[in-house]
């Protein structure tokens, strides 16, 4: 890699600070065919492309340069929750979990905390719950129908005398205690993080079903930082529960103002969406 490139690379970062966003992944574009492999470089970049929704684009970059030179400590961990929310965006949450588990048993942090409660959430929300009863009924009326005849005395000595494992409904309620586990966990490592706030609250409303336990948690996040984005989105569901559309449009236009991210629960186009109904524009 040449000196020029080492300047443009630098002229790349000022464009991203500035807000000059697709100008800056031309140039860095430009500098990585000519061999620019720096990780903080390899980062930034990383950054703008999964924040323009090139999610595929991004995890095969990060997979490409994760050996870079400098791709220790903190860059690392930065790598590797990158990786996993391409992972979630591109539909592989397990995957996304599984990497950010791992980098937990090398210790926690913040980011850490933020990226893997969320993607708990994520995997465990009562939207995503399978109708386990009619996945039962189902194997069972295909083993009825396909299985040879056992004699009584070997299936007895088949089952043994090993523990019952998990029925899927099972694993699926420990994940969901995990989740609220994992949370509650992220809010006593820092009590003050508005995003381990948030994420708890989500636990409490997606995943729990519990609104009521999940509403002093958003207000908690909200009094921390009071243009989140989620947290905003989510008390003004209590508003219109209550009747409040005022209250709920002016927490939807402070949310739609804010800088969104992959680990967003909404859109700015939800958002705008909801009030334009709200408005009677829709």
């Amino acid at each position: 890699m040449g000196l020029m490139t080492s300047f443009k690379a630098n002229k790349a970062h000022r464009l991203q600070q500035n807000g000059k966003i697709q100008e800056a992944i031309s140039l860095y574009e430009e500098c990585f065919s000519e061999g620019l492999n720096e990780a903080r470089y390899v980062l930034s970049y990383a950054v703008l492309i999964i924040r323009d929704g090139q999610y595929q684009k991004a995890k095969d970059f990060l997979v490409k340069h994760q050996k870079a030179p400098g791709m220790t400590g903190d860059y690392r961990q930065r790598l590797i929750v990158d990786y996993a929310v391409c992972c979630f965006r591109l539909g592989e949450v397990d995957k996304g979990i599984a990497k950010m588990e791992e980098l937990q048993r090398k210790g926690v942090s913040g980011a850490i905390y933020q990226t893997l409660g969320y993607l708990y959430v994520e995997k465990y929300d009562l939207a995503n719950k399978p109708d386990f009863a009619a996945a039962a009924a189902e194997a069972e009326a295909a083993v009825t129908e396909t299985a040879p005849e056992t004699e009584p005395a070997a299936a007895e000595e088949d089952a043994g005398s090993a523990a019952p494992a998990l029925t899927p409904e099972e694993q699926w309620q420990a994940g969901a205690q995990k989740a609220l586990e994992y949370n509650q966990a992220a809010v006593e490592y820092d009590d003050e993080d508005p995003i381990c706030l948030d994420n708890l609250a989500q636990t409490w409303y997606r995943v729990m079903g519990d609104k009521e336990q999940a509403k002093p948690w958003f207000e908690k996040a909200l009094a921390v930082k009071d243009n989140q984005i989620d947290t905003l989105y989510f008390l003004s569901r209590y508003d219109l529960e209550n009747g409040d559309r005022a209250a709920a449009l002016e927490k939807l236009e402070k949310a739609a103002e804010g800088r969104f991210s992959p680990l967003n629960y909404c859109t700015r186009d939800n958002i705008l969406a909801e009030i334009a109904a709200l408005k009677g524009e829709a």
